[in-house]
């Protein structure tokens, strides 16, 4: 169940921090009975970042496979990019 709360209760930062961490989940700012904000702590935010990379990446790949109808093994791929990469360190 999403957490609101009016914006006169960002005077109670603690709470408000509190109530982000214990949750993981935005807390989300009403002002005059309107959403105006979303709340939440750094790992929260920090975890749907990377799920929002992760899913851009697989759109994109799909996209590409959808154009060019070419697969790779995978291990074929990690054993090229542990070439390149990983030799010159």
């Amino acid at each position: 169940m999403p957490h609101i709360r009016p914006i006169s209760d960002l005077r109670n930062t603690n709470e408000i921090s509190e109530l982000c961490h214990s949750t993981n989940e935005p807390v989300f700012i009403t002002k005059n009975g309107y959403g105006d904000l979303a709340i939440m702590s750094m790992e929260a935010y920090e975890e749907l970042v990377g799920e929002a990379a992760i899913d851009k990446a697989i759109e994109e790949a799909e996209e590409e496979f959808e154009r060019t109808g070419e697969m790779r093994d995978a291990r074929e791929v990690l054993d090229e990019l542990r070439g390149k990469y990983i030799e010159k360190v």
